[in-house]
This record gives C-alpha cells, structure tokens and sequence, in this order.
C-alpha cells in the first residue's frame, strides 16, 4: 500500500482530528505541550483552545499557506501519522524552560531561526509496525531542509517502554535511520539527536 506525505495545511481538520483521535495523549496534547506562552500552563489551556491552535498553527485547509507545523501522513486516502516539525524558535515551551530534559548540559542559542525541530512523531493504532514514522523521519529531514533550516534536531526516548505521554518524539531508531546522529544523552531516557542540513 502507497503511503503519501503531505505538509499539513494540506491536509483537513477533520484529517488531523482523526490522528489525534478522541481519547488519549494525542487528543489531549493536540501538538502544544512545547508551544505554550510564559505563563501558560497545560492543564489551565482547555483542551478546546489547544485544538483551536492547532488549527492555526497548521494551516490545515489552506494548501496555499505559506507555513504549517507539521506533516501527514497518509495510505491509501486515509491519515496514519503525524510529524510536528517547525523552527525551534516556534516552540516557546521548549525554548524559555531551561528545566527540559533537552537543555540539560548544552549552551547554545536556543532562539536560532536557523535550527528546527521534530517534537512529536507518532502513527495511528493499528498503522503502527509498517515503517511510517521512518517515512515520517525523512520526510522531515526533507521538509526542513527546503524551508532553509540549516539543522534539524529530536528529541527521542532511547527505552523500549515509555511511560504515557513520553512516548511523542518517536524512539531513538527511527531518527537513526533517518540520518540524525546522537549529540547529547541528558538522561537515561532521552537523547538529541540532529542532522546538518547545510
């Protein structure tokens, strides 16, 4: 079976509604757990306003937009997996908390509009095990790369059983194959991973 991949202002809200799902850490996240203003706390930010954010952020609809935040995955027709990739400027949650697990021991500009990120990578039950989070990978290498990133950076877990919630930037092996290297193993649990796109 074909699997398509498609920046997301291509897609529908009713596509990316589908992904994300009803119940679960998907649903409740809606891809703005690192995109949340000084200020803001997750579980004061209804879930309503998240998913409203989302929809700006992706530009879903609107295949003329000149950005979106992330890639679709698509086989035959129907949404199987999500990629959030944009600037790591974009990411105000990620960038202002020096408590990340992704800034212990690095000193560098967090604010560079020329490095990206990958913060969630995730595949639909039952799509899961048919390598679209490798294509989902690449795709982002791909993605940055022609919007002018000069490199793109993950975050991985690096254990086989993720706790609930932990599990959103993907393992570790799916960013190996895609050609990241590993540049910091802050904890036991997580590496940063990034590819020189220059």
């Amino acid at each position: 079976m074909s699997l398509e991949i498609r920046p997301a202002n291509q897609a529908t809200w009713e596509d990316l509604q589908t992904l994300f799902g009803e119940r679960g850490a998907a649903a409740e996240c809606q891809c703005q757990r690192y995109r949340l203003a000084r200020g803001e706390s997750f579980r004061g930010t209804p879930v309503e306003v998240r998913a409203q954010r989302l929809r700006e952020q992706t530009a879903c609809g609107d295949p003329r937009s000149p950005g979106t935040s992330g890639l679709v995955a698509y086989r035959d027709g129907s949404p199987v997996g999500w990629c959030a990739v944009s600037p790591r400027a974009d990411l105000a949650g990620l960038v202002r908390n020096s408590n990340q697990t992704a800034w212990r021991g690095r000193d560098e500009d967090r604010t560079d509009p020329a490095v990206w990120a990958v913060t969630c990578l995730f595949v639909r039950p039952g799509e899961r095990g048919q390598g679209v989070a490798h294509e989902l990978a690449s795709a982002a290498v791909a993605f940055a790369r022609e919007r002018g990133a000069a490199r793109l950076e993950a975050y991985p877990i690096t254990v086989d059983h993720a706790d609930w919630g932990e599990e959103h930037p993907g393992p570790l092996s799916v960013y190996l194959a895609a050609g990241f290297k590993v540049v910091h193993t802050p904890s036991k649990r997580r590496a940063v991973v990034s590819v020189d796109l220059a």
